[in-house]
């Protein structure tokens, strides 16, 4: 990967002098200005990954200079820096298209933070996305990374058309479909071929963030909000504000922030935690899940009304063992992919490999495929990969005796139940039926909660039901 640039921007030398050597020790290059006009001049002659910008110098301030950079239709993101912060700032910096800002003094914990999800966002936006059989011009291929959705199956051909279709439309989109099928892929191409491209796109992984954290992620918070809140946080919900805000794994978001969601979706507005002037934004919601969303409405788990303002469009995205046609492609995908990522001149992979990888039921679907390929790419030392580069190959007796043993297990509990079925009919009888459905569930749920060490994510994981749906039934014993 190209080391990646930052401009600063600040007529303090000094400061300038700490934060380049700060940044040249974490791996990133360098470039220092000491005025909003010499900036532009560098900006107009020079790319950059990222901008720091101060807010007070003399000439052009620093919310005239990020005008000037937006002006001139430079996407790259800017955090402005400031000793004179305050809420009003940080809104106006925001709607000038700011990323986000630091006040000074800034912590380094803090500064690293929030330059690393900038950097992050910024090899987003470069990470294009292109459509099968879209015509690119070499000025765009040279200058900008792209990925391209692989794949001619009829179901694939029925999701680029209704991406065609919706992404210059202003609707929310609900992607749905298995683990490593791509959904943020998709997510990317909706918006990079919507009237959005150029303005921030905003991923988040619901599950990824603990429970306690993310409404002040989604929804930033104001000081005083909790302790330890000295600053206003601008959340993501804001700086997406333009753009797009991809929300993956939507079926954890607890009840109250679905609340919130819904009234951002209806309204267009929300307040930051703590906080209670209302903010208002314009941003695309597009949001994904591997689980069953309108099972989660009838268990009481996810509202209904933000389900139906979520699904105004769905995409379903197809397994790859039901679009088996589409491998010869991604394979010849990923290994030119990879054979220039690790210098390996790999020219193919043998018919017998690539049989094997067609007849394979893939479970892990196209990231399971990507992450194969990688290892053989990186083992191949000649030009063709065999089957001693493939791992998975190895693996299809585990899964097949994985399943003999859980249809083995099942058989057997099965059994123990028709033991106890006097009993249970005695009870049926007395008419509490009921207790029993609800004790077996519990001792369940209370026994693989304690195997996990109390970890719900886990526990949802062993599960085979959301973290949402783990909650609502722990509040449900607890009454």
């Amino acid at each position: 990967m190209e080391t990646e640039r930052i401009l600063l921007i600040d007529d303090d030398e000094g400061l300038n002098h700490f934060l380049t050597r700060f940044f040249n020790r974490k791996g990133y290059e360098v470039t220092a200005c000491l005025s909003g006009q010499e900036a532009i001049n560098k900006i107009r002659d020079e790319n950059f990954d990222l901008i720091l910008l101060d807010y007070k110098m003399p000439g052009l301030n620093g919310l005239d200079t990020l005008h000037e950079i937006k002006n001139a239709q430079i996407k790259t993101p800017v955090i402005i820096m400031t000793a004179y912060g305050n809420t009003d700032t940080a809104i106006t910096a925001m709607k000038r298209g700011a990323y986000d800002y630091l006040s000074k003094p800034f912590e380094r914990k803090e500064l690293s933070r929030i330059v690393s999800e900038a950097l992050e966002l910024n090899r987003r936006m470069k990470e294009r996305v292109f459509l099968p059989d879209m015509v690119t011009t070499a000025r765009q291929e040279a200058s900008e990374k792209s990925l391209k959705m692989i794949g001619r199956s009829k179901a694939m051909q029925d999701v680029y058309k209704t991406i065609g279709q919706i992404a210059e439309k202003n609707v929310a989109v609900l992607l749905t479909g298995e683990s490593g099928t791509g959904k943020e892929l998709v997510a990317k191409a909706i918006f990079h071929h919507s009237k959005r491209d150029g303005k921030p796109f905003i991923a988040i992984n619901c599950a990824a963030i603990p429970e306690q954290l993310f409404e002040s992620e989604l929804f930033g918070y104001e000081p005083g909000a909790f302790t330890g809140a000295r600053n206003t946080k601008i959340g993501k919900i804001e700086r997406a504000n333009g753009g797009t805000c991809f929300l993956d794994e939507i079926g954890e978001l607890s009840m109250p922030l679905q609340a919130k969601l819904l009234r951002v979706l209806q309204e267009g507005e929300f307040e930051r935690l703590g906080g209670v002037k209302t903010i208002k934004v314009d941003v695309r919601i597009i949001t994904a899940t591997n689980r069953d969303l309108s099972l989660a409405v009838q268990e009481g788990t996810f509202r209904e009304d933000l389900y139906w303002r979520l699904k105004v469009i769905s995409i379903d995205l197809p397994p790859l063992r039901r679009r088996t046609e589409d491998i010869p492609e991604l394979v010849e995908y990923f290994i030119n992919r990879f054979g220039s990522e690790h210098n390996r001149a790999i020219r193919s992979v043998s018919e017998r490999v690539m049989n094997r990888l067609k007849s394979y039921s893939w479970p892990g679907n196209i990231r399971e495929l990507e992450n194969c390929l990688n290892r053989a790419v990186i083992l191949c030392a000649g030009d063709i990969i065999t089957e001693e580069h493939i791992e998975f190959l190895d693996r299809q007796k585990e899964y097949d005796a994985h399943a003999t043993n859980r249809n083995q297990l099942i058989n057997s509990l099965r059994e123990k139940i028709e033991n106890i079925m006097p009993e249970v009919m005695q009870l049926f009888n007395e008419g509490i039926h009921a207790n029993i459905i609800e004790t077996v569930e519990e001792t369940i749920i209370m026994k693989v909660l304690e195997k996990s060490g109390n970890n719900q994510v886990k526990a949802a994981e062993m599960l085979g039901i959301s973290r949402n749906t783990l909650r609502h039934r722990l509040k449900k014993y607890s009454e």
